[in-house]
């Protein structure tokens, strides 16, 4: 049986007479990571507070790790870790006594901190101090403090801003390695090209509330955004293969060579299939499904994603 680490049912917060979050209802199950995505204001952060129960929804429930959110579960201070947007560290304290103190609230021997500075790449810094790290190293010494204590959820805002590529991908093994292990995660990220290939679902808000949550193939269906299907044939049979398959997909462009189309998801397989049997003309078959850029754009009517 699949267990809900996090869930929410019907969660809404004000703040004075302005609601941020309004009726949202998530789950997320041991494992999984879910990409929570939005344009600046649309109540990501306030769901994050909430989960963290640093404030208290006006209506609706929150339960993560079986307990109701309060503000007052050790359960869940203990088992969640937390990467803020932006961090902030005293700059007189070195990355070894930062890490230390994290760890003793975490109730985590001070052994953990070398291994752990290790895993994202600041073990050559423990003893330098904050105020001489650059935003990449702070990165990773935030990154640093939410993995101690072996957490079994993780509240990620942002987690590679700042990160090289190398890093990056680091980070996402590091991501994918804890899933494995059980651990769910919640990701903000205004990175759609990084996010799309990494998340199980994606959540995206517009002003305070879900106006779309699945996976990216379950988005690009009730989006009716189609696949587009590039063709190389023999020289001068492009035309012919179009003649044969245009009655499954609308032509874009035809020329001498390539031929350019495009489908809905319920009818790829068949004109696929279609494809494959004009293999005395067709060369090479070259799918691009519709891209989270996309999705995001049609389900926030933003134009520029």
């Amino acid at each position: 049986m699949t267990t809900n680490i996090v869930q929410l049912d019907a969660v809404s917060k004000a703040y004075a007479k302005r609601v941020v979050v309004q009726d949202v209802s998530l789950s997320i199950s041991a494992g999984e990571c879910v990409a929570l995505l939005g344009h600046n204001g649309a109540g990501k952060t306030t769901l994050i507070k909430l989960l963290l129960g640093l404030v208290r929804p006006d209506s609706g429930h929150i339960m993560v790790l079986g307990e109701q959110v309060n503000g007052n579960g050790k359960r869940q201070h203990d088992a969640t870790g937390f990467l803020p947007e932006n961090v902030a560290f005293p700059n007189a304290m070195t990355g070894g006594q930062l890490l230390t103190f994290y760890a003793k609230l975490k109730g985590e021997p001070r052994s953990v901190v070398s291994p752990m500075l290790k895993r994202v790449g600041l073990a050559g810094a423990e003893n330098q101090r904050l105020g001489t790290y650059s935003k990449g190293m702070r990165q990773r010494l935030a990154l640093a403090q939410a993995l101690l204590g072996e957490p079994r959820l993780l509240l990620l805002d942002e987690p590679t801003s700042g990160l090289d590529p190398v890093l990056r991908r680091e980070f996402y093994r590091i991501l994918s390695e804890l899933q494995r292990r059980g651990v769910g995660a919640l990701i903000c990220s205004h990175t759609l090209t990084e996010i799309e290939s990494r998340a199980d679902r994606l959540a995206i808000m517009k002003q305070g509330r879900f106006v779309a949550c699945g996976t990216l193939a379950e988005l690009a269906r009730e989006a009716a955004i189609p696949i587009h299907i590039r063709v190389a044939t023999a020289p001068g049979e492009a035309s012919a293969v179009a003649e044969h398959v245009h009655k499954r997909a609308r032509v874009e462009k035809v020329n001498e060579r390539v031929l350019d189309l495009s489908c809905f998801g319920a009818d790829k397989m068949s004109l696929l299939r279609e494809l494959s049997n004009l293999d005395q003309w067709v060369e090479d078959v070259d799918v691009t499904p519709p891209r989270l850029e996309e999705i995001y754009a049609h389900f926030t009517g933003v134009g520029d994603a």
